[in-house]
């Protein structure tokens, strides 16, 4: 750097650091024209300082090297508490007007910036959906590194400068997302930048790597497969420092273009920047005998009594008057020439106006997608055996990415688990990728594969959510039962959805889809551990209407399913369904009915005028409510059923039934006073809950579902150990019709003693030869007996 460039870099610091101090203490006086008073600091300090000065420091520099070579970058702050200090350099470059023109860069914007920071009703105290160029909350930790790896995946001209915080750095997100280099293609994709912020410190103790060497971190993140490079900020002064990052950066520049024409494609070595500064850089030294500077007394508020306190608000006056303000900004010119000096001089080019942080259709395409009927299975006939789900949705997404090879706009995630969950169809299209070494026995992995597999749920829904977020299309694949370790990311990316609906200049995204099979149902083999469906309960915890599980009860009703959540936008949608080889019931005409209402009554299984209702959701329940049916008719033919199947359910309530707004239809569709009995996919407290809001007589309602009672055991038996079998649900309906007097009452009890000692048969032949009874896995429907075909059969004849 120059020295006309480094003098300019240190008034744009001066003018950043005084505002992110002034956002966190200044009511009034925001220009100091005198001395501040304890009226002038706010009633109430919130805030996080001691991260931002480096923040500052940093996005400075990323700014000059964006505006020195013209590059598109993004910014994502990992540490969100750091949000003063971003909103101060959003201001500065005056994104903040772009967006919201009540923030001009003048005076009357600096107060607004100031007042309403971490105040009610006016900015959070950490990044957020309303923020510009934001993709990242980062109120919880762990997640920037993924998430913008997901971001620079098919934007080859994309740069996203990630700031990781050291105390960010030890979560088990991160940990594992330095890997996801290994997956990345830099040739085709853009790059990642990764800067290692090591301040030194949390809250009260320090961190990991900022008591690490520079030889332990230079090895470690050399082992890592970058090329990183060390910029250490606290043993120089100021304008060393500058020189140190500026010429980082450029070497870091050379590196990126060298490896974008490199002939050498395998185990490309990205660079990286391990940044030390200290905590609370520029800010007070110590207080009342304490080190704060270069301390973890940095972190949040350091002069917590300034309203009160004489000796405090001092200590204020000369921090904020250190700056020397009045040199940088006047309410007649504004800001110096410094700024321009900084920021690129096309707006669109600075961090905070990334195109790609704002969906809309500068970024948003939507998906080519195939018809559903190239793919669906013939179900004239109700019952008949057919493929399984995850067949069906394998091959449907291999033509999704055939379809849109062009344009370069679908991902799939998945941690290591295609091939179980059988959607391997997918890799006739393309293949994982895959950076490191291959070997030759090496199957389906290429530099250029669209699919992204990593042991890591974390790290997957990261390059989901930062996919997604920058206006592409993703689809996440997952054991049911480990889905559970990223709901607290899904909380956070829908607060961050909540918020988003609510900003005008949000434009466009697709929605975030998951794929939940193995489920615990078939999960006989792999034991308790493997089954969980609790990952459908955090789902729908959501008060906002726009998750959506989806529960198809076979093959054509799953094709119909994932061709709507290819087709929404800005919602969260999950399927549950199986990959095992079980009856198709609906034909796609009747399927898109079903998925398109959510709960239809199953005329082919149903009479009117019932006397008991048999409910399911879920493919596995169904299959056990439709035998339970089969069964009853065949004991008292005379019995009337009816046969709902309820294949969505939504935050508010049963598919497109809108709570107590819909209650004649629920009425209609489930009796207003019959006996129903519900057998439900995931845990039964998760219908019960939904019911509260329509069943005025909840107690008629007999729901059946996973219980947290597993084992390894046999597919059956982890039925009858929740009681979820077709054998309990035919007891329970024998009892209710007896209990009723549809059925003289010691009928009812000797047919459920009948089907109880059944039950008991298969108990012990399990025992002894480890599998159910083959009357049980042989079932057919009725209407579909001889038209069984072996599994294969049914395979190589309905792959269309």
């Amino acid at each position: 750097m120059n020295n006309h460039e480094k003098h300019s870099m240190g008034q744009y610091l001066r003018a950043v650091n005084y505002l992110t101090v002034a956002q966190i203490f200044l009511a009034d006086n925001h220009l100091m024209k005198r001395e501040l008073t304890f009226d002038d600091v706010k009633s109430r300090l919130l805030g996080h300082w001691g991260s931002g000065p480096g923040i500052n420091f940093a996005y400075a520099h990323l700014s000059r090297f964006a505006k020195k070579y013209d590059q598109d970058m993004m910014f994502v702050l990992g540490p969100g508490h750091g949000f003063p200090a971003l909103q101060a350099n959003l201001f500065l470059e005056g994104t903040l007007t772009h967006f919201d023109p009540s923030l001009p860069v003048n005076l009357d914007g600096i107060r607004r910036l100031c007042r309403e920071f971490s105040w009610p009703y006016g900015y959070p105290s950490h990044s957020n959906p309303e923020t510009p160029g934001v993709i990242l909350e980062g109120g919880e930790l762990g997640y920037s590194l993924s998430t913008s790896y997901g971001a620079i995946l098919d934007n080859p001209g994309l740069i996203v400068a990630c700031l990781v915080g050291d105390g960010e750095a030890e979560t088990g997100p991160t940990a594992g997302a330095w890997h996801l280099n290994k997956l990345v293609n830099p040739r085709k994709d853009g790059v990642v930048l990764p800067i290692l912020h090591l301040n030194g410190y949390k809250i009260s103790q320090p961190t990991i790597y900022g008591r690490m060497s520079n030889y332990e971190l230079m090895t470690l993140f050399s082992g890592y497969g970058y090329e990183p490079r060390i910029v250490d900020t606290t043993d120089c002064d100021e304008n060393e420092a500058h020189d140190r990052m500026a010429e980082a950066l450029d070497w870091a520049h050379t590196t990126i273009e060298e490896l974008k024409v490199s002939q050498d494609t395998v185990c490309p070595r990205l660079p990286m920047l391990i940044m030390r500064t200290l905590k609370g850089w520029t800010g007070p030294k110590e207080l009342d005998g304490d080190k704060i500077e270069g301390n973890c007394l940095a972190h949040q508020v350091v002069l917590t009594e300034a309203k009160t306190d004489e000796h405090q608000l001092a200590m204020l006056n000369e921090w904020l008057g250190g700056y020397k303000f009045s040199e940088l900004f006047s309410e007649e010119q504004g800001f110096g020439s410094f700024v321009g000096d900084i920021l690129p001089e096309n707006p669109e080019k600075r961090m905070g106006r990334s195109r790609h942080a704002h969906g809309g259709d500068s970024v948003y395409t939507p998906l080519r997608l195939p018809s559903v009927e190239q793919f669906a299975e013939d179900a004239t006939v109700p019952g008949t055996m057919g493929s399984s789900s995850m067949r069906r949705t394998g091959l449907y997404l291999e033509e999704v990415f055939r379809l849109n090879a062009e344009t370069k706009n679908f991902r799939f995630m998945s941690p290591d688990e295609t091939y179980s969950n059988k959607l391997d169809d997918i890799f006739k299209a393309t293949s994982r990728s895959w950076q490191w070494p291959l070997r030759d026995w090496d199957k389906d992995l290429s530099q250029d594969g669209r699919v992204m597999e990593m042991l890591s749920e974390h790290n997957m829904q990261g390059l989901m959510q930062g996919y997604v977020l920058t206006g592409r299309h993703a689809m996440f694949a997952s054991y049911e039962a480990f889905l559970q370790v990223v709901s607290s990311m899904v909380d956070q990316y829908a607060k961050f959805l909540t918020q988003s609906r609510g900003v005008s200049w949000r434009g466009t995204i697709p929605s975030i889809n998951y794929i939940l099979t193995s489920s615990g149902w078939r999960q006989d083999h792999n034991g308790f551990s493997h089954q969980n469906p609790g990952f459908i309960d955090d789902l729908l915890r959501r008060q906002s209407n726009f998750s959506d599980v989806y529960f198809p009860a076979d093959g054509n009703c799953s094709l119909v399913v994932i061709e709507k959540m290819l087709t929404s936008v800005r919602q969260i949608n999950a399927i549950v369904a199986g990959k095992t080889v079980e009856p198709r019931w609906l034909d796609v005409n009747k399927a898109r009915e079903q998925i398109d209402q959510g709960v239809l009554v199953w005329d082919f299984a149903s009479d009117d005028n019932p006397d008991l209702v048999m409910a399911a959701a879920g493919d596995y329940p169904t299959k056990e409510i439709m035998a339970a049916i089969d069964i009853i008719k065949t004991e008292r033919p005379e019995v009337r059923l009816r046969c709902v199947n309820v294949s969505s359910l939504t935050t508010m309530g049963f598919g497109t039934l809108n709570n107590t707004a819909d209650q004649k239809l629920f009425d209609h569709i489930f009796t207003e006073d019959k006996p129903v009995i519900f057998n439900f996919h995931g845990y039964p407290q998760t219908i019960k809950s939904v019911l509260f809001n329509y069943a005025v007589d909840s107690t008629r309602f007999d729901v059946r579902g996973y219980k947290e009672i597993g084992s390894t055991t046999t597919p059956f038996d982890m039925h009858v150990r929740n009681e979820t079998s077709r054998y309990d649900l035919v007891i329970a309906a024998f009892k209710q019709l007896g209990h009723d007097g549809v059925m003289p009452f010691e009928e009812a009890e000797h047919l459920a003693a009948k089907y109880k000692a059944k039950i008991d048969e298969n108990t012990e032949y399990i025992k002894a030869n480890g599998i159910d009874l083959p009357e049980l896995d042989a079932w057919v429907w009725p209407a579909a007996r001889g038209l069984v075909k072996t599994e294969e059969e049914a395979w190589h004849g309905q792959t269309n």
